[in-house]
């Protein structure tokens, strides 16, 4: 059985970056493990630009962004076998893998990184009525279709979701020439970002559609049209407001699910909220030696914050590797979520092995106006930081420090959340 200190499933963004950062922790033995025949992840289907302006300071698409670090990982030769599946997980860090050279094989992991991003929600998850015609694809199909593969998807095209691929597909297909009719939400707000809004959307006069849903698809060969509905605050149709689009093609952009099977079955705890492993400070699962990092863990809005969290789990696995000890891990501390804030990253915090500062990533429940995000430290809060706007669609983050978590003796709880004052 060959062995490597660290495995890392994923070569996507999440991967490379963890991989870098393990290596220069000083960890010589590393793999990473990827399905794909390249390396890159979604990345390599993200044509546009936007991606590096915190990791790089620069503007870049997505291949130029992932092509940073494959050239970084290609530098320091780390390991990479592609074409390459992942069956199972064991607790104690065997891995089962299986590619079409070596077939059915099993490596032996110090420490496992589970970067394996995320998956679209698909239409059977939506209840939608109508028949199953050629036409409708998830956007992140339409974009690999159209960026990877050169095929032209439809000519008239109404897309359900305001997710940021949803949004970015609007404005790529009516530069491919497409008429993009509407734009549906059924929330009362945008799951985007707000620049996407207002770059793929108000720039190119393409209608978004809040507390809107598609009713019926028309068609049984090829999509032919969809009427739309407005919803009430319960997300069921109001009768007497359908409207009918003609249309050849139907985009769903409907939400993001964290790629978790294998997560599930090496026995890793997870977190209901984000839909990915419940993690500490260090990202590390509840499985001694298995972190997860990038959109495994939770959906992200920016790449650049997959990087920076990749970085820190590929040096969290890389320390614990050089410690090689069975020495309990110390007493773990949620985190909890309340009043506005629907999850917290990480979950807990290990106040023994803490750094100095941790990062703590969260998205609120709805969109607010000048509220106030809340750190509490049992009953103490230790940060109060006014905001004008939150949006679920956007992530936000506080820092704690360890200075203000050993000033409490006998620490319970942190409680993060909004305040009006």
């Amino acid at each position: 059985m060959t062995e490597y200190d660290i495995v890392i499933i994923g070569g996507g963004p999440a991967g490379l970056a963890a991989a870098d950062s393990a290596r220069k922790a000083g960890i010589e033995s590393i793999l990473i493990l990827e399905r794909d025949p390249y390396l890159g992840g979604i990345l390599n289907q993200c044509i546009h630009n936007g991606f590096g302006l915190h990791t790089f300071r620069e503007e870049l698409t997505g291949p130029e962004y992932a092509a940073r670090y494959i050239t970084m990982v290609e530098e320091e030769n780390i390991a990479c076998r592609r074409n390459t599946m992942v069956l199972g997980i064991s607790t104690d860090h065997i891995l089962t893998i299986i590619n079409k050279d070596d077939g059915l094989t099993q490596i032996k992991a110090g420490a496992v990184i589970l970067a394996m991003g995320c998956r679209e929600r698909p239409r059977g998850a939506l209840n939608l009525p109508g028949y199953r015609p050629a036409g409708i694809y998830s956007a992140g199909t339409a974009q690999r279709l159209m960026n990877i593969d050169g095929y032209e998807i439809g000519k008239e095209v109404v897309i359900l979701g305001s997710g940021d691929i949803g949004l970015i597909m609007a404005r790529r297909m009516t530069l491919e020439g497409a008429n993009v009719k509407a734009v549906a939400e059924i929330m009362p707000y945008s799951g985007g970002l707000n620049r996407n809004i207002v770059q793929c959307l108000n720039d190119f006069h393409i209608p978004l559609k809040l507390s809107h849903t598609v009713v019926d698809i028309q068609g049984k060969e090829r999509v032919t049209g969809v009427t739309l509905a407005a919803v009430d605050s319960f997300g069921k149709p109001v009768e007497g407001t359908e409207e009918h689009y003609t249309c050849d093609t139907l985009l769903l952009s409907v939400g993001l699910i964290p790629e978790n099977e294998l997560s599930k079955e090496a026995g890793i705890q997870m977190d209901e909220s984000t839909g990915g492993p419940a993690v500490n400070d260090r990202l590390e699962t509840n499985v001694r030696g298995i972190y997860a990092c990038g959109n495994v863990l939770h959906v992200h809005d920016l790449v650049d914050y997959v990087s920076e969290e990749a970085a820190h789990a590929g040096a969290c696995a890389a320390a614990d590797v050089k410690k090689r000890k069975e020495a309990s891990r110390g007493v773990l501390i949620p985190i909890k979520a309340k009043e506005g804030v629907r999850y917290t990253v990480p979950q807990s915090l290990n106040i023994e092995e803490m750094e100095d500062s941790v990062i703590l990533r969260f998205r609120v429940s709805k969109p607010y106006k000048d509220r106030f995000i809340s750190v509490y430290v049992d009953e103490e809060r230790v940060s109060h930081v006014r905001k004008k706007v939150l949006l679920p669609g956007e992530m936000e983050q506080v820092i704690i420090k360890k200075e203000k978590i050993n000033q409490v003796p006998k620490l319970k709880q942190i409680v993060v959340c909004t305040e009006e004052e």
